[in-house]
């Protein structure tokens, strides 16, 4: 549909003697004076309401709103932007597919043709989260993890194939090829997309939104796009909006070069660790500076990819000479280069000295200068270490661990350290002579003439994701392979190690430089291309090893680079009432992540999810991962919640997938009290505290809490994504007011809930009225807010 162009923009741009039609943010700076002064960022967004300005979903009002942008006045006007292409992996991929098919079927059921459910939207899917490291430290080891992948995934793989055949405007990459976010910067990418329609050729940016929060990264390359759930993702290709708030846009001002022995891992950390400080949840984050003209496109996607750890919808990086240096290095089409210097000139959107310099909400300022060696950790990317100071850390950390693991109290651990012991002392050598006090028990792996202890290292991966994408880190890592080997270095005989890089480039360029070999004889042979250690598809351990750590209940590290079913459907909208008489499933603290949350990793044997696989005479050895078992909502339902470090505070001192069922107090898991609660025909809510599903974007983990009769989930703060997951399953995202809480409030969870101003019809930070009633009758009462 032709945009209504109310602000007479449209515009023809002549390249290579083509004509293509667009709509001109010059043309539009006659009406709004400062279009040219607004982030490069707001700009892509500005542009892409005025082309799909219809009178209904973009409004005049709403292309005025961002045109006239306020940098102190944002976050309270919605508009609804339109992608222009979707990209999945796998994991969240299949169950889009699956839903397609259901929706299919639901066609046909209701008399219709199915050949009407397609992508309206161009939509990609990179096969890339199935491969697991099985096969380790060889050179077969490429070749017998993608068998096995293949054996496995052999369904899953078949219905994608399925989809491609069936379903117009959908490709899917083939597995073993690259991860979803490097294919999409090496090969998928246009930067600047261009449309044949029944109006001719036309030239418009080229925007993304991704099943994968990590989908930030093409911002390295120019490309506006951003992470969101499957479901969120699933709208758009059906040809729906995705709406947002107009944000704040916070400039991070880049200055310097670099010192010899940093790399964009450390730069990355470093800005991630400022970012978290500064604030930037929900807000776009802007790169500009002097600093940029010497920071390649390599790095610049490995900053722009862990957006969703510095907290920030995006962190974009505007079109200029390294863009295109970039496009032209990875083979694009000369024409369409051309195109994109062209377009990009002409709309104001290419950064160089003739463009003045954004006006931003706020601006951080980083040299490049300071940024030193690091690394991450213990948990969280922004807890940045200074590679000098890893050893303090690593001893004040490690009694922490202790003492929440239950191994060691924290003031025994410090008593010991106080006497001369040190986190660098061999295992098994107590300082105080006291091997009873010695915290870093020994234990003797069978079949093996060696001892491991607490921090032990027992995978050191080579991830695909953050790091791969940037030929300067892998190389110096083949670098430091070469002369570790030409040393005499060799890897410990417990390490379990591993090379996944983001795409077959890596493995040319490292082979080409003569350093593939060292990588070889230090233990890192490929062992596939796709997203293996860092999304828990590490493999598991030999048997010796993984033995030896649960007999001495150790604490063990890894050193790695890395960081749907609908109910079929009706043509009727179900009503929203009140929630009345609902029960607590489970009450967490903070920072619950949606790992924690959604199925995933290997599925435990003795897990509700390993239960209902043995009643149905699967074996241990074919449970594969949740990952790979996404379309199955039996497994993944029982596959919610049940994290093996999962606290809910109805059973303190406990971890893992389990809860009481209320009132009568009985222990059980968290499926099987959603199971009896649903039999009851009692509703459920979930309580927690501040940042509630943080982490990957992960559909299910709000498919999972639907499945399991969670009506409301009331909070301090969520994660953007996940929150509008929540509201694309029909489960309601309440928060607390500002300084209340579950402990200000003195919930417990046992209270019986009614939930109240629904029925009113729901509105954005509506407020709703709760009552909480205690078993002794008491009863509290309070208002949370609607996040939709």
């Amino acid at each position: 549909m032709a945009s209504l162009d109310s602000f007479g923009t449209r515009s023809t741009l002549t390249v290579g003697g083509r004509a293509f039609t667009y709509y001109s943010l010059p043309k539009l700076e006659s009406r709004f004076a400062g279009v040219s002064r607004l982030p490069f960022s707001l700009r892509i967004l500005l542009e892409n309401l005025v082309r799909n300005e219809d009178g209904v979903t973009v409004t005049m009002d709403d292309v005025a709103a961002v045109a006239s942008w306020d940098a102190k006045r944002v976050g309270e006007q919605e508009i609804a932007f339109h992608p222009a292409r979707v990209i999945m992996q796998d994991l969240t991929g299949v169950p889009a597919i699956v839903d397609l098919a259901a929706m299919r079927d639901a066609m046909v059921a209701l008399g219709g043709d199915p050949r009407k459910i397609n992508p309206l939207q161009p939509a990609e899917l990179v096969i890339d989260h199935s491969v697991q490291v099985d096969e380790f430290g060889s050179p077969q080891a490429f070749l017998r993890n993608a068998a096995l992948e293949l054996e496995r995934n052999r369904e899953r793989y078949a219905l994608l194939r399925w989809g491609q055949q069936a379903l117009s405007n959908f490709k899917v990459v083939p597995p073993d090829t690259g991860i979803v976010h490097q294919v999409n910067l090496e090969r998928l990418a246009r930067v600047v997309f261009e449309n044949e329609g029944d109006g001719g050729l036309s030239a418009y940016p080229d925007t993304v939104i991704g099943t994968d929060s990590h989908t930030t990264m093409i911002n390295g390359l120019g490309v506006l796009g951003w992470g969101v759930g499957g479901i969120e993702a699933e709208a758009s290709l059906l040809g729906q909006p995705s709406p947002m708030l107009i944000p704040e846009v916070i400039g991070v001002r880049l200055s310097g070069s670099l010192r010899e022995g940093a790399t964009a891992t450390d730069l990355v950390l470093t800005v991630t660790e400022m970012l978290r400080k500064k604030g930037v949840v929900g807000k776009f984050v802007e790169f500009f500076g002097p600093g940029l003209a010497g920071l390649p496109v390599a790095d610049r996607a490995t900053i722009a990819n862990m957006a969703p750890e510095y907290g920030a919808t995006v962190g974009y990086f505007p079109i200029d000479a390294e863009t295109l240096a970039y496009l032209r290095f990875t083979g694009r089409d000369e024409q369409h280069v051309a195109l994109v210097e062209a377009y990009a000139r002409a709309q104001g959107l290419f950064r160089d000295g003739s463009v003045p310099e954004p006006t931003f909400s706020d601006v951080v300022e980083l040299d490049l200068r300071d940024v030193v060696p690091s690394i991450a950790g213990p948990r969280r990317p922004q807890d940045r270490i200074q590679l000098t100071e890893a050893k303090q850390a690593w001893r004040r950390d490690l009694g922490s661990m202790l003492a929440a693991t239950s191994h060691v109290d924290k003031e025994r651990y410090e008593a010991w350290l106080n006497e001369g012991g040190s986190a660098a002392t061999p295992v098994g050598a107590a300082a105080s002579g006291d091997p009873e006090r010695d915290p870093f028990k020994s234990v003797t792996v069978a079949d093996g003439n060696f001892v491991i202890g607490h921090g032990a290292v027992v995978i050191a991966a080579i991830t695909s994701c953050t790091n791969t994408s940037n030929p300067q880190v892998l190389m110096a890592a083949g670098l430091l392979a070469r002369n570790a080997i030409q040393k005499g270095l060799r890897p410990k005989p417990w390490v379990k190690t591993s090379l996944a890089p983001g795409s077959q480039v890596v493995t040319d360029y490292l082979t080409e430089a003569g350093l593939m070999p060292y990588l070889e004889q230090a233990g890192f042979y490929l062992v596939g291309y796709g997203c293996t250690t860092c999304i828990g598809n590490s493999g598991p351990l030999p048997e010796p090893i993984s033995r030896a750590i649960d007999a001495g209940d150790l604490i063990v590290a890894a050193v790695l680079s890395g960081n749907r079913n609908f109910e079929g459907m009706t043509l009727d909208l179900p009503a929203r009432p009140d929630i009345r008489g609902a029960r607590v499933l489970g009450v967490f603290g903070d920072s619950v992540t949606t790992d924690h949350i959604s199925p995933a990793g290997e599925i435990v044997r003795n897990s509700p999810a390993g239960r209902y696989l043995l009643e149905n005479d699967v074996p241990v050895s074919e449970f594969n991962t949740y990952g790979a078992r996404r379309g199955n909502h039996e497994v993944m339902g029982r596959g919610t919640f049940a994290n093996i470090r999962l606290r809910n505070r109805l059973v303190p001192g406990v971890e893992g997938w389990y809860t009481r069922h209320l009132p009568d107090g009985e222990e059980m898991s968290i499926w099987d009290a959603s199971q009896k609660y649903q039999a009851e025909g009692v509703p459920l809510i979930v309580l927690g505290g501040k940042e509630y599903g943080t982490g990957s974007s992960r559909d299910w983990a709000a498919k999972g809490p639907r499945i399991l009769g969670v009506k409301a989930v009331l909070v301090e703060s969520f994660e953007r994504i996940h929150r509008s997951n929540l509201v694309g399953m029909g489960v309601l995202p309440l928060q607390f007011e500002q300084g209340q809480s579950v402990e200000s409030l003195g919930l417990t969870g046992e209270e019986v809930y009614d939930i109240e101003g629904l029925e009113e019809g729901i509105t954005p930070r509506q407020r709703l009225r709760v009552t909480a009633t205690a078993p002794d009758g008491s009863v509290k009462r309070f208002n949370v807010i609607s996040r939709i």
